[in-house]
């Protein structure tokens, strides 16, 4: 019998019901319940109620010891969540149980930012108007959160997103995607048996995109967390009801610049592995390799063969390097754009075929003109471009040329080099010898122009799901 996942909001019905499918063979994996605009109005009526009615708020210990455990159920639970997150986004399980590790993680670190967060002295007594007054800061939830997720990583962007809000002491409501929606239920359903009240942590998918849009605009809705399009992302944004706060994370076409100097015995494996990880799926992903001239085709051809070795399959097999695509549109849409560059005068050095409808060969390309499709959008697959420049100021023009800004990085020995490439690059990180997907879930992540706003990071999210408040106290004894 197929595994069905319930709408997760108490006290509403289901309007219907969704299949789950593997990307790579289309075989059913579960059905998960959908709600309609009275789901949605149950759920945000709920969370309201919670977040004002202040005297039952939950204290930081309650929510320590639902994090707490919620993180020793995952742990226990490891290997399923590996497994089950592969099946259903095509993440290969050697990268899926990664994904899961840093889900434990995050939990923990959402327990840690509890543990450190304190508020500040505001300095008083300092003239006439400030003199017998004691003034600090202390910090309080924002309200209710709503949260709208990506297929990618359909595990740990939930934890990005739902943790810090249970950390920051908000109700919370998410809408994963309907491409994998089951990891992330799988989360909530640990987090309900961890102890936490289900009204605090809900979750549905919703029958329609006008219903999503709905519940993300409600005026009840204080803080909007997006991770996916940019086009979706800034057009709810435009829609938020007034003061409400919101993060949107989307993709960018992370550049690379690998100089003369750089040791390409440790580029290329650090290139390879952020370009064809997950599909190339990844929102940092190497995609624009901007490389000397003098070693412009070696790059290429050093990538072409690392990827050429690479297994391309069934992404719950443990040898697997590359799975599928989230959907067969996308591999016709990635051929497609492979071969419009080549047409327009890209070579070909490797791939540039679809395996089935759901994989596509590891691709390099070399020197695509500036005006091909692929060397101005996020590809969102398993290519790679490499492009050779004489001046290192002209590469970093083509690399900043885009509306988009995320990470980037820079390979070479010239320390003068790296620091030159950093202050010109533009980016919200630039990685030196390293590649450009690189992230532990503590820094700050943030996609700069077209690519996001606000800054992503369990601490980051979690003090923007609070507000700051202060106490002046007026006393003559002071």
């Amino acid at each position: 019998m197929t595994q069905h996942f319930k709408l997760l909001v108490p006290g509403a019905k289901a309007s219907g019901k969704l299949e789950v499918t593997a990307p790579y063979d289309g075989k059913l994996i579960a059905t998960i319940d959908t709600g309609d605009q009275n789901a949605v109005e149950t759920a945000l009526a709920t969370a309201d109620a919670l977040y004002k009615d202040k005297k039952n708020w939950l204290t930081v210990e309650q929510r320590i010891t639902v994090l707490t455990k919620t993180a020793e159920i995952m742990q226990s639970r490891a290997e399923e969540l590996a497994l089950e997150a592969a099946r259903e986004g095509g993440k290969p399980l050697i990268d899926s149980r990664v994904e899961v590790a840093r889900a434990i993680d995050g939990i923990k670190s959402c327990v840690e930012v509890m543990r450190s967060s304190h508020g500040e002295e505001i300095p008083m007594q300092k003239n006439t108007a400030s003199m017998h007054r004691l003034a600090f800061t202390t910090h309080e939830p924002i309200g209710v959160v709503v949260a709208v997720s990506a297929f990618n990583h359909p595990l740990n962007l939930a934890v990005h997103q739902v943790g810090p809000a249970i950390a920051a002491g908000c109700p919370v409501i998410i809408k994963p995607a309907g491409d994998t929606p089951l990891s992330c239920f799988r989360l909530l359903n640990i987090i309900h048996e961890a102890g936490m009240p289900e009204g605090w942590c809900q979750g549905i998918v919703t029958d329609s995109n006008e219903t999503a849009s709905a519940m993300v605009t409600d005026p009840r809705v204080a803080f909007f967390s997006f991770i996916g399009s940019a086009k979706v992302g800034w057009m709810l944004r435009s829609k938020l009801a007034p003061g409400a706060r919101c993060a949107l994370e989307h993709g960018g076409v992370a550049p690379v610049i690998v100089a003369a100097d750089a040791d390409l015995d440790d580029t290329i494996p650090l290139l390879a592995k952020a370009g064809f990880y997950h599909a190339g799926q990844v929102c940092v992903s190497v995609q624009r390799v901007y490389a000397h001239k003098s070693i412009a085709r070696n790059v290429a051809e050093r990538i072409a063969d690392a990827g050429k070795r690479m297994n391309i399959g069934d992404p719950t097999l443990a040898d697997t390097d590359i799975g599928p695509l989230i959907r067969h549109a996308e591999t016709e849409r990635i051929h497609e754009w492979v071969s419009e560059a080549v047409s327009k005068g890209a070579e070909l050095i490797c791939g540039g075929n679809k395996l089935s409808p759901s994989s596509y060969e590891a691709t390099v390309l070399f020197n695509a003109p500036d005006d091909a499709i692929i060397s101005q959008n996020e590809i969102f697959g398993p290519v790679v471009q490499v492009y050779e420049y004489d001046d290192i100021d002209d590469a970093i023009a083509r690399a900043n040329a885009l509306d988009v800004s995320f990470q980037a990085s820079v390979f070479a020995k010239n320390i003068d080099t790296c620091l030159y490439a950093f202050k010109h690059l533009n980016g919200a990180a630039i990685m030196v010898n390293d590649h450009t997907a690189f992230r532990v879930d503590w820094m700050p992540f943030a996609g700069l122009k077209h690519s996001g706003y606000g800054i992503g990071g369990i601490p980051y999210t979690f003090r923007d799901m609070q507000i700051e408040k202060m106490l002046v106290m007026h006393s003559k004894s002071l």
